[in-house]
């Protein structure tokens, strides 16, 4: 049983989350929750319609473009700075200030320069991962032994040669953990940026059902992403652990 839940933790985690969520609906009833089962058959319409497609077409393209921003950016900063390690122990400290700031203070200026629309909601969404991103891959170049270091240096390899042969290949699993928590926090900025500042996606479906009060929709897309996040999380958390393992 605990190999299972460790070998899918988000699985359980879902399985948990129904099982308190049937609960609740038992204690404060239909006028605050759906059940379950009424939630899950009312997504499965949901989803048999063009114009909720469409939603999720929205925030899946903007989803995607801004964690490929984080990703690409967060391992520039990362080895532009891990490759020295005067330089990490400088800019490291501003790494974990700018992390510690909150995103949402940051809106207004995000739609000031982008506008409401995609770019916004891009741009949100990846000022969310990046910083993490970059952490970990700083931290991870950090943990490179430095003996990998002088080797290079002895092989007189170039900056390139040794981020590509050196470094890469040894930071790469604690790397792939700054993606993984990178990925979960892009979506969160994604779907923020889609509720205050969009007129499409899942966000502004999701806003725009609170402010009608439908219950059904609130439960629907809420239910959706929780069930999309845990799958692709269970998925980057077993490849996590593939990378770990001696010869992985």
């Amino acid at each position: 049983m605990r190999r299972t839940i460790e070998a899918n933790p988000s699985l359980f985690l879902v399985i948990m989350l129904l099982a308190l969520w049937q609960i609740l609906f038992w204690l404060v009833g239909r006028n605050a929750l759906l059940p379950p089962l009424e939630t899950i058959l009312y997504l499965a319409r949901l989803l048999q319609t063009a114009r909720f497609w469409g939603h999720i077409a929205e925030t899946g393209t903007a989803f995607i473009v801004a964690l490929a921003i984080s990703i690409v950016a967060g391992l520039a900063i990362g080895l532009a700075l891990g490759i020295n390690r005067m330089t990490a122990e400088v800019f490291e400290p501003f790494l974990l200030a700018s992390n510690s700031i909150p995103k949402i203070a940051l809106y207004p200026i995000v739609l000031l320069i982008f506008g409401i629309g995609m770019p916004a909601k891009i741009a949100f969404g990846a000022i969310h991962g990046v910083v993490p991103v970059a952490i970990f891959t700083l931290a991870a170049c950090s943990n490179v032994p430095p003996i990998f270091f002088r080797a290079a240096a002895a092989m007189r390899l170039t900056r390139w040669d040794l981020i590509r042969s050196v470094l890469l290949p040894a930071a790469l699993p604690d790397i792939f953990s700054g993606i993984r928590i990178g990925f979960s926090l892009t979506l969160i900025g994604t779907i923020l940026g889609e509720m205050f500042g969009s007129q499409s996606g899942l966000g502004y479906l999701l806003m725009t059902a609170i402010g009608l009060q439908n219950i059904q929709v609130i439960m629907s897309v809420t239910l959706l992403l929780v069930l999309v996040a845990a799958t692709v999380n269970t998925l980057l958390l077993k490849q996590d652990r593939r990378l770990r393992q001696p010869g992985g």
